[in-house]
């Protein structure tokens, strides 16, 4: 089931679709990077979290927004 990529100048990869589509990884999603020095190899897993939703039907406040990327980042963190 394994896919060869091309590492980047910038020591990037892309997730090949078929990989992204079985595991369920999106856009802005966030990824663990492990090194498995028992297996001697790289693991890739997936965070899963909550996606925020704000609804645009009325005004926000700058402090509304700041509050729910905070929220989000300290999800991601935790």
């Amino acid at each position: 089931m394994g896919e060869i990529v091309k590492v980047t100048r910038n020591y990037q990869v892309t997730i090949p679709t078929s990989i992204r589509t079985r595991v369920g990884i999106r856009e802005g999603d966030l990824v663990e990077i492990v090194y498995d020095e028992r297996e001697g190899v790289i693991k890739i897993i997936p965070l899963k979290r909550r996606r925020t939703t704000i609804r645009i039907g009325r005004k926000i406040s700058v402090e509304e927004i700041e509050s729910a990327i905070e929220e989000m980042l300290s999800e991601a963190t935790s």
